[in-house]
């Protein structure tokens, strides 16, 4: 069934919830916003979806026994299958929407498994009483026909970055210990993250999506934003990496890999190149000078570990992220900058990185909790 559990989503809460809320059920037109309700945000690699437990009286007869067998199977598992899982550890209580108090509960799927997640919505019932869902992500538009078609589901598209600016704006203001960073600290395994008190009213600040990609925004406002840059260089490659040069199969596997490994094997140094500092320009010894360089030969590539290949890889692709963001950050004069997107899900290595560039340079990277939820 679906891969790593219903595979909660590709890119924090932010998308998902503006399924719940910023595309609100009024625009959706759903009769008497019927119950239950569900936000999805569709990736290219992983799917996620929110589900809305009303925690208060139900309206009607009807929702009372949809509910109770809906709620009943996803809150009583935390995996579904092979592969669904729901992250009871990130379930938010106490959350209003649309006049409704309740529970939202995260869940995520592959989306290469998107036709056991319908196999599993039409047993359970999940769409018997819900005639449209918002969702957002290029799967909105790939998978209508198919959503039509075996759960008589409309999608309501949402746009993905109105989607992403909206739904993160919504959780940090919905959850006080949302947001986290790293303090300056020169040995990894002796530091720990700090709760991060974000001034989400505050403008201008620069998102980071980081999914299968990378997207950079510059937030002027809650409905007030632009793309100003980005790379093809992201999770998705991380992943074709490890997976084509070591053999794993999942983005955990490769994350619990590149933990155990050490880059330095692998990538080619400054002070490999001038047998030290590169005083003149300023570049320290250890300043990575070329990503794989060391790798020239099989017979080297023959000696390399996988755990070493993989942190390579992580390290080269969250370096490449830092470097296209660091520019943007003085354009638009801001030292906030937020990195959101499953990429960051379990992954401290790229987090630490990410804000030791960021700080290198006077900015402050700031991290969600809800990091693969921010749709």
């Amino acid at each position: 069934m679906i891969k790593n559990g219903l595979r909660l989503i590709s890119t924090g809460l932010t998308n998902v919830q503006t399924a719940l809320r910023g595309c609100n059920f009024t625009s959706a037109k759903l009769p008497g916003n019927a119950m239950p309700w569900f936000g999805m945000d569709i990736g290219g690699t992983l799917s996620k979806l929110v589900f809305f437990e009303p925690k208060d009286s139900p309206t009607t007869q009807t929702e009372d026994e949809i509910l109770s067998n809906v709620t009943q199977y996803l809150t009583k598992n935390s995996a579904y299958g092979k592969s669904g899982h729901r992250h009871a550890h990130l379930q938010m209580d106490n959350v209003q929407i649309c006049n409704r108090l309740g529970t939202l509960h995260f869940i995520r799927f592959l989306t290469s498994e998107m036709n056991n997640f319908l196999d599993l919505s039409k047993k359970i019932g999940m769409a018997d009483n819900v005639p449209t869902v918002c969702a957002t992500g290029g799967g909105a538009y790939k998978f209508e026909d198919i959503f039509k078609n075996e759960l008589n589901l409309k999608l309501r598209k949402c746009d993905e970055l109105d989607s992403l600016i909206r739904g993160l704006l919504f959780t940090v203001a919905s959850n006080n210990n949302e947001c986290y960073s790293w303090p300056q600290c020169t040995e990894y395994e002796q530091c720990s993250t700090q709760e991060y008190t974000f001034q989400y009213n505050e403008y201008p600040f620069i998102v980071v999506n980081i999914g299968s990609g990378v997207g950079v925004l510059a937030v002027y406002g809650p409905n007030h934003y632009k793309r100003i840059s980005g790379t093809c260089i992201g999770g998705g490659t991380f992943l074709a990496l490890c997976g084509g040069l070591t053999g794993c199969d999942t983005f955990d596997e490769a994350i619990e890999l590149a933990a155990k490994g050490d880059n330095l094997k692998i990538d080619q140094l400054v002070q490999d190149i001038y047998g030290g500092d590169y005083s003149k320009i300023g570049l320290p010894g250890r300043e990575i000078a070329s990503s794989f360089g060391k790798m020239n030969s099989k017979d080297k590539w023959a000696q390399a570990s996988p755990e070493d290949v993989a942190r390579a890889a992580l390290v080269g692709v969250t370096k490449n992220i830092s470097s296209i963001v660091r520019p943007w950050a003085i354009i638009e004069k801001t030292d906030r900058v937020c990195f959101v997107g499953n990429f960051l899900h379990v992954n401290p290595i790229a987090t630490k990185l990410l804000s030791d560039a960021m700080m290198d340079y006077g900015y402050k990277a700031i991290f969600l909790n809800h990091e693969r939820f921010k749709e």
